[in-house]
């Protein structure tokens, strides 16, 4: 076995390996949940002081793990038939979600060292947050869920516009019956400022800064809450019975082989 077929086994955690590739798969998942946990307790301040050492030796560590672990996937990947080709194999990888969201992985911490704008690293910063997804390609949870969205996206997609189309139509609905309002302080001012009320209502999650206050739009806007409740169910039941179907699919029973002649037997009642 040549080493960059190695390399290849021991990356992809869709090709089965032994007990080599399953320890590096191990190795790299809790690296990458402790960089979520570095990145998550390096916002509070006193871990921050307390723990500032600690969190850049870690990033400093990740950097060079992910930084050779996306070089050595391009390098391997040519083993996998798809990206046979040299050049066109492996630029054609690189576009993939996955390989990108590696990329955005380690990225920011080598735009520090050009001369951008603060801003503008500030931005990149934020990159970080994709190590997260990174763990993805090794959670089999998390494939069952991409499965799922894939099977779906006609059907989410037209429940997700019928939903913005009731917002807007709720929203409509809520600026003119509000607009009239007297009070100085009403804030329906206008249908993309009602449209804030409208998602928090619809939502049922109900900040309150904005308050309907005619009698109208009190119960308008009761009937608006109630409706919310059934309406988000819909993307709700799209996704579960996808679960459901995906993961209760009828295996069908592998024939019976006649021993002599090796064809199928098939049952006669």
């Amino acid at each position: 076995m040549t080493l960059r077929r190695r390399l290849y086994l021991t990356l992809e955690p869709t090709e089965k390996g032994g007990l080599p590739e399953r320890i590096f798969e191990a190795f790299l998942i809790i690296i990458i949940i402790l960089n979520i946990g570095a990145i998550v307790l390096d916002s509070v301040q006193e871990m921050h002081r307390d723990y500032q050492t600690f969190f850049y030796i870690l990033e400093t560590v990740s950097i060079v793990l992910f930084s050779c672990e996306y070089v050595l996937r391009i390098y391997s990947i040519v083993e996998n038939p798809k990206y046979a080709d040299p050049v066109k194999g492996r630029l054609r990888f690189m576009i993939r979600p996955m390989a990108i969201i590696d990329l955005l992985s380690f990225l920011p911490f080598y735009l520090a060292f050009l001369p951008l704008d603060l801003r503008v690293l500030r931005i990149f910063r934020l990159m970080v947050v994709f190590r997260l997804f990174k763990i993805a390609r090794y959670l089999h949870a998390l494939k069952i869920f991409r499965r799922v969205i894939a099977d779906r996206k006609e059907q989410l997609v037209l429940s997700f516009i019928f939903i913005l189309f009731i917002l807007v139509l709720i929203s409509f609905a809520m600026f003119y019956v509000e607009k009239d309002n007297p009070d100085p302080k009403n804030p329906f001012t206008s249908i993309p400022a009602t449209m804030w009320w409208g998602i928090a209502t619809l939502t049922t999650v109900g900040y309150g800064d904005m308050v309907p206050a005619t009698p109208l739009g009190k119960t308008l806007g009761g009937l608006f809450a109630i409706a919310g409740v059934g309406l988000l169910a819909l993307p709700a039941g799209i996704l579960s019975s996808g679960f459901y179907e995906l993961l209760h699919k009828e295996i069908k029973p592998e024939p019976k082989k006649c021993p002599h002649c090796g064809k199928d037997i098939h049952d006669h009642n």
